[in-house]
């Protein structure tokens, strides 16, 4: 089996090389991104793993079809850089992976300790000496109400890491987790909004989700509402976001992700310009926390999302299907 790797990351080539010798495959790696100007990589290869800058639309996914690769995998969970339906159309079989959700979900709970304590401007004065506390007094997790919003793997062990610190919790999803059912109280869309002071977002981008965090949400939360998202940049309405801000009706914002992230994240500006003009002015605010969508980045979600990508590939090839066929 020949498997080709696009977008591969520095700290992907042990494992990737590693994996190769243990399955006795041949795997060849690139840095590129896949697109109609490198279809030819693809030649004489039964399987390509990718990540999500590769965008595989109608007219690159017949080239893949046509050059003769069957399996694609994308070393993500999220998919919508690719059009899974027209794929499958074709006769392509399709995989996302799964990973552990401990590194998200900690991650969550890190940014919202961080939003409350009022780290950012904490930092900031000590960068120039100034050791003050005028304006720096935070509350506290177990006098807070936290809405969750999507209980799926990550959503419910965010509940699990928060059942310790003594918050009410409370969440909302269509499909409600029995597992946590006796740590959170599960309640209406309307309810979670007017209720929680923190807001943390965990589902899915779908159409009907598409910037759920709009001025009417918004409008409908507590004063000084602390939001969270870790999940997908479209999920919020940018403008109304810089509003909520402005206004202090938002009292804190964190954010692991971010809407049209995909030209900046994981690069370097550090001698460039951001074009992306929200981006450049929330950041300037001593409320608004920025990570460049690192979340699951840890050495143990890296190593499963490699591993799992490529078992994908070689069960494609074997049996026909995958865990994680889309």
């Amino acid at each position: 089996m020949r498997i080709i790797i696009f977008e591969k990351r520095d700290y992907e080539e042990k494992i990737i090389t590693e994996y190769a010798k243990r399955k006795d495959i041949e795997i060849i790696s690139t840095t590129e991104i896949l697109n109609e100007k490198n279809i030819d990589l693809c030649k004489n290869a039964d399987a390509i793993s990718i990540l999500g800058y590769s965008i595989l639309r109608k007219d690159l996914l017949n080239k893949i079809k046509n050059i003769g690769v069957k399996y694609i995998s994308t070393r993500t969970i999220g998919y919508n850089h690719i059009d899974v339906k027209y794929a499958k159309e074709i006769g392509l079989k399709v995989s996302n992976v799964s990973y552990a959700p401990n590194g998200v979900a900690d991650f969550t709970v890190m940014l919202m300790l961080i939003a409350i304590r009022k780290y950012k401007p904490a930092m900031w004065r000590q960068n120039v000496n100034d050791y003050t506390l005028n304006g720096l007094m935070g509350k506290e997790m177990r006098h807070l109400t936290v809405g969750i919003l999507g209980t799926g793997r990550i959503g419910s062990t965010v509940i699990k890491n928060l059942s310790g610190f003594g918050c009410k919790i409370l969440a909302f999803d269509n499909y409600q987790n029995d597992n946590i059912k006796n740590i959170v109280q599960y309640t209406s869309f309307e309810e979670l909004l007017n209720e929680s002071d923190i807001i943390s977002i965990h589902m899915p981008l779908t159409e009907e989700n598409k910037e759920i965090i709009n001025k009417q949400n918004i409008s409908k939360m507590k004063d000084g509402i602390i939001l969270i998202n870790t999940a997908r940049g479209e999920l919020m309405n940018i403008p109304d976001i810089i509003e909520g801000i402005e206004t202090k009706k938002i009292g804190a914002i964190a954010l692991d992700v971010f809407e049209n992230e995909d030209t900046i994240y994981h690069h370097s500006f550090s001698t460039d310009i951001i074009k992306n003009r929200d981006m450049a002015y929330l950041r300037q605010f001593p409320n608004v926390i920025l990570t460049q969508h690192m979340a699951f980045f840890t050495d143990s979600a890296v190593e499963e999302m490699i591993t799992n990508s490529l078992k994908c590939l070689i069960n494609f090839n074997s049996n026909g299907t995958c865990p994680n066929e889309l």
